[in-house]
This record gives structure tokens, C-alpha cells and sequence, in this order.
């Protein structure tokens, strides 16, 4: 059995988020619950509780308790001339929408994506370059805004990445730091930017997540 306990904080929101999770295998699925701090602040409640079944590689069920909503996720993967094409079903019951998703791998450097809502003109795709193993480049291009999305994250130390993105329509600037240790626990530090607003005061993010073997 599996358990992480996350902490956030926003700095525009001035207050802390918490979160809990605890996940175990029973054959070949995975069966996961999860919480939040509105489960447990002013008494014991349904809010933010959440349970999940998943067949890694197949499909997951997401179930929001205090919704009564449904979210059903499908994988599957095919060859196209010698090379794996991800695809991904994705339907949410409560809001009635459907994305379909698909990856086309190259090679361990190069891969492309796209994402599409059914129903609705917003499809993106997506390049991915990874040089050296260490360097990641990605832009993206969104065809309902007609706009791109570039961002670009470098791996040093082993566990530790800086990440920094640009949204071309919202002019929104982002940096992140973010560490993966198994012995540490992970942690995210984001600075995000809005450069077309006149007060460009930077919207500060902290996470921090604790994994256990139970």
C-alpha cells in the first residue's frame, strides 16, 4: 500500500491546500483514495474526496464523491510504419465532454501530439525534442486561439528541474523549479507572470509531496 501527503500554497489565494492519498493493488488494478482538506475541516465530509479504479496502460475511473461524477479514461497503443501511436478516450460525465488524445513516437528524442475536445474546434498539437536526455523543448499550437505555447526544461543535479513557459495569447510567463527524490519527497516552486496586465506582481506557488510505503 502506497500513501503521499501534499502541501500547497498560492500567494494570491493567501492560504494552504492540503492533500492526502492512499492507493494499493488488488491484482492487476490499482484502487485509490483521496482527500482533501475540505474532507476533514469543520467535521468529517464528503467534499474534496475522490476515488479512483485504474488498470495501468488500460483505462481509470475517477470517481468525485460529493459530485456524483464520473470521469472514464481509455488507453490503448498501435503501430504506425514501425512506430507506437498512443490514444487516449477521455469522457467526463458530469460535463458532457469528450477529448480524444494521440502521440506519435519517433524515436526516444522526438515525439508529436495532438488533443482534441469532440464536439468543439479546440485541437492542439504539440512537438517534443529532448537533446541529450537532459534538455526539453516543446511548443505547441493551438488551432481555436491560432496561438502558440512554447516552453523549455532542463534536468541537472540527477532529481532537480528548471522549467520556463510562454503562453503567445495570454502573455502568460511562468518558471518553475521542481525536485523528485524517492529519499526527500518532491517539491514545485513556480513563479507565474501575467505580462499584459498593468501590476505585474508574479503569482508565487509551493508544493511539496511525501510518498510512503505502508
Amino acid at each position: 500500500m502506497k500513501a503521499s501527503l501534499k502541501g500547497r500554497y498560492e500567494t494570491d489565494k493567501d492560504r494552504g491546500v492540503a492533500a492526502a492519498t492512499v492507493a494499493f493493488n488488488a491484482g492487476d488494478v490499482k484502487l485509490r483514495a483521496s482527500l482533501t482538506d475540505a474532507t476533514v475541516v469543520n467535521g468529517p465530509s464528503l467534499n474534496g474526496l475522490a476515488l479512483a479504479v485504474e488498470k495501468p496502460g488500460f483505462f481509470i475511473v475517477d470517481y468525485n464523491v460529493p459530485k456524483k461524477d464520473f470521469r472514464f479514461q481509455f488507453m490503448n497503443s498501435v503501430r504506425v510504419a514501425d512506430k507506437p501511436l498512443n490514444l487516449t478516450y477521455i469522457h467526463g460525465r458530469g460535463d458532457n465532454r469528450t477529448i480524444l488524445e494521440g502521440t506519435l513516437v519517433f524515436d526516444s528524442a522526438n515525439k508529436v501530439s495532438a488533443n482534441h475536445v469532440l464536439g468543439s474546434g479546440n485541437c492542439k498539437l504539440k512537438y517534443t525534442y529532448v537533446h541529450g536526455g537532459l534538455t526539453t523543448f516543446e511548443q505547441w499550437y493551438d488551432l481555436a486561439k491560432n496561438s502558440w505555447d512554447f516552453a523549455v526544461s532542463r534536468k541537472v543535479y540527477g532529481d532537480d528541474m528548471f522549467r520556463a513557459s510562454y503562453q503567445t495569447s495570454s502573455k502568460a510567463l511562468a518558471l518553475e523549479w521542481s525536485r523528485n527524490s524517492k529519499i526527500n519527497g518532491d517539491f514545485k516552486i513556480q513563479a507565474a507572470l501575467n505580462l499584459a496586465e498593468e501590476l505585474r506582481v508574479p503569482k508565487l506557488t509551493a508544493e511539496s509531496t511525501w510518498n510512503f510505503e505502508m
